[in-house]
């Protein structure tokens, strides 16, 4: 099924972005726009778990700096006959993790170094095995290709912005056959693109990841926690995120405004943990 997804993304893509490039620059626009889609297509399915590490200054961490973090996700991979994923430290005092890769012999965990310090060993391992959750349901690979797709489309809207300011990028003939309704449109709603295919695929897969996490564990209560625990430290702690990427992250990044909370990538915290626990939190 996210097999399908990640196919039915990728298509709409390259339809979203022949059609920007036909506005921005006439026929001319949309040749450049094909060979651009493609190239995406082939980076998005290979190389997207590494422009996300790279994004956040990741590092493979050895067994030697973070001993229980690599202890912890072999013994749940066990349970799970899943192989063991690339661990990385992100260099962030805001606690939070994610994971990403195409498919579970691809697969990378990193946490940030506020993480490693806030967690116990249950809630530690809680965060983990939600994460490892997202690698065994195989939704890892249409994160990481929704990061790319969301990040695109909005270096489009910047490049609409450049054409309706500049006359379009085609030649004369393409120029005069520009449409600067449909350049503002584009401006207008190529950001609010990425935002949707983000909530399209966030919200329930958060709810079946924690609910995976907390079998595998067999103690919904350490994620429970760890969820408490991430949506107080969110508000006191800001994180350098990347818009494009919140939805990854096993929380928002960003600290919730009550407006701004409806258009979440995540679900509400307090409503998460009332399904771990039968108990309202936060």
């Amino acid at each position: 099924m996210n097999t399908m997804k990640t196919v039915l993304l990728l298509g709409l893509l390259t339809g979203l972005i022949l059609a920007i490039g036909q506005l921005i620059g006439g026929n001319n626009g949309m040749m450049l726009a094909l060979v651009f889609a493609a190239g995406l297509n082939f980076f998005s399915y290979w190389f997207s778990d590494r422009l996300v590490l790279a994004m956040y200054r990741a590092q493979p961490v050895s067994r030697e700096q973070a001993p229980m973090l690599h202890e912890t996700v072999e013994r749940l991979c066990a349970r799970r006959n899943l192989p063991k994923p690339r661990i990385y430290l992100i260099p962030q005092e805001a606690p939070n993790a994610f994971a990403t890769g195409r498919n579970p012999q691809h697969a990378a965990v990193a946490v940030t170094e506020g993480l490693l310090r806030l967690m116990d060993q249950e809630e530690l391992e809680g965060v983990l095995a939600h994460e490892l959750s997202h690698v065994t349901d195989h939704d890892i690979l249409i994160s990481s290709v929704a990061a790319t797709i969301a990040g695109a489309i909005s270096m489009l809207a910047h490049m609409a912005q450049y054409a309706m300011i500049f006359g379009g990028f085609g030649g004369r003939d393409d120029r005069e056959r520009s449409n600067p309704l449909g350049l503002l449109v584009t401006i207008i709603v190529a950001p609010i693109a990425a935002m949707l295919i983000q909530l399209a695929i966030s919200r329930s897969r958060e709810y079946q990841a924690d609910q995976s996490g907390a079998e595998l564990t067999g103690n919904p209560y350490g994620l429970a926690r760890a969820l408490e625990k991430l949506g107080q430290a969110s508000r006191r702690i800001p994180m350098d995120a990347n818009p494009a990427t919140s939805h990854l992250f096993i929380v928002s990044p960003f600290s919730r405004r009550a407006f701004v909370s409806l258009f979440s990538t995540h679900p509400p915290l307090e409503e998460r943990i009332r399904r771990l626990t039968g108990r309202p939190g936060v």
